[in-house]
């Protein structure tokens, strides 16, 4: 098998990782090498779903020993297997990144023989791109769980970023789909990078050319819909993972059925991809708005409304903490309110240094006075002609888009115009928007451990 027919399988194989991210270092051109890392080095396109792609995804293998049920490479597939070499891939990267395809590479792989002998080929391959032919550019690499220490730590001094995927939302998802999988195999490689981010940040401090390790920090992804893992117990696993394992990013992939099994979703129905939609915004308001996951969903709703954005519905739900004067409000509190970002936040801060504010003069700020109207005061002043009352607050949040996006998630035909059972929309929406969810759902209570993380 040529090269370019091993590129074809192995690219194909790896499109289920997300890998969504800019390179979040700044590592310019150096004279010698070839290529840079800096954040205007990582040019982004974007997929028909809306992924974002940048980098040469691809596997080194899709060779596996494990038999995942939800992984299109699992041993008992049938499916053409094959590997590229180190050199194979170190070529192939440079050849793509000469024709200016692209800035970086995005190395997973099935496990071949065992974690250690994947991870030493992974390995190879990258210290070829670095050390015989310069390349300066961002790399991205999957830590295989169950690979030794030493492995992990060769391998986070040649990488930008690093990431250990959890998968599955939940330690009994992971029994009955990935049994050959451990929660303390995938926990182990995470601890040991946010170890080693931490050494190689004090290493830095006293001396200034210390090799970097991992200086873009780690990531995981989970996948959304397999399981019957609710919105609570999924954003509950992602906060306790940024708290104790020091995360910059957490991947969301809804399910994509192309596997038969009597334990997974069928192959007809579609991937939730509102769901997944949904949960971004929801990690967004945990990692910069200052929201809790307990805020957002909690054992009692344990699942989001996927009606309206998860910020809008929070407020609607808490309209006694609203309306809050703009003039006065703390950046905190204007967090809260629908339509301000933390861009508008600060430039708010900033231009009631000079004078007081005005409605015109927050639309000149960017914020969005078509949301934030039902929640602020200027000057002590409602926005002109706006009854806060639930169901004319939700009217005015629930966007054409979003009513366009609920039928195909939750089976119904909604209108902009035709919204008349308020009460409903706030109620939620059927099961079937959540993909697959059966009657038993799984909620997690306050002071319950997943996966060793207290959530």
């Amino acid at each position: 098998m040529d090269v370019l027919d091993k590129l074809a399988i192995l690219t194909d194989a790896a499109k289920y990782d997300v890998a969504c991210t800019s390179s979040g270092v700044d590592r310019s051109g150096q004279p010698g090498k070839m290529g840079s890392a800096v954040a205007s080095g990582i040019c982004h396109s974007f997929a028909a779903d809306g992924r974002c792609i940048s980098l040469l995804k691809v596997l080194m293998t899709n060779q596996c020993v494990y038999d995942c049920k939800y992984c299109v490479n699992r041993v008992s597939r049938d499916t053409p297997r094959t590997a590229f070499t180190p050199n194979e891939l170190a070529d192939l990267t440079m050849n793509f990144y000469r024709r200016n395809y692209i800035e970086g590479l995005f190395l997973s792989s099935g496990v071949m023989k065992n974690p250690d002998y994947t991870t030493e080929r992974m390995i190879q391959a990258i210290e070829i791109l670095r050390n015989e032919h310069n390349f300066n550019g961002y790399i991205h690499v999957k830590a295989i769980p169950g690979a030794d220490s030493a492995l992990i730590q060769r391998m986070g001094l040649l990488a930008d970023r690093m990431s250990v995927n959890i998968e599955l939302p939940s330690e009994s998802g992971l029994e009955s789909l990935a049994p050959q999988k451990k929660p303390e195999a995938i926990l182990r490689p995470m601890a040991l990078i946010r170890s080693g981010i931490e050494e190689n940040t004090s290493d830095l401090a006293l001396y200034r050319h210390a090799p970097k390790f991992v200086p873009a920090g780690q990531s995981t992804q989970l996948i959304i819909g397999a399981t019957p893992d609710s919105d609570h117990r999924i954003l509950s696993l992602s906060e306790g993972l940024y708290n104790k394992y020091k995360l910059k990013r957490v991947f969301f992939s809804a399910y994509n059925p192309v596997v038969e099994d009597p334990l997974l979703p069928s192959v007809f129905s579609a991937p939730p991809l509102l769901r997944e939609h949904r949960l971004y915004q929801a990690d967004w308001l945990i990692r910069f708005y200052g929201f809790s996951a307990g805020e957002i969903v909690d054992a009692k709703s344990p699942n989001m409304n996927l009606a309206i954005d998860p910020k809008a519905n929070w407020a609607i739900r808490h309209l006694d903490e609203f309306p809050v004067e703009i003039n006065r409000a703390s950046y905190d509190r204007l967090l809260r309110v629908p339509g301000i970002g933390v861009l508008s936040a600060r430039k708010i801060l900033q231009a009631r240094r000079a004078g007081s504010l005005n409605f015109d003069g927050l639309k000149k700020l960017g914020v969005v006075l078509k949301r934030a109207k039902f929640f602020v005061t200027c000057q002590g002043k409602i926005f002109e002609g706006v009854v806060i009352q639930p169901d004319t607050v939700l009217r005015g949040l629930l966007s054409k888009n979003d009513l366009q996006m609920l039928p195909a998630a939750a089976g119904e035909q909604l209108s902009f115009t035709d919204v008349p059972d308020m009460a409903r929309i706030m109620g939620g929406v059927p099961a079937s928007a959540f993909g697959y969810l059966p009657e038993e759902r799984t909620r997690v209570n306050a002071g319950q451990y997943e996966f060793g993380i207290h959530i």
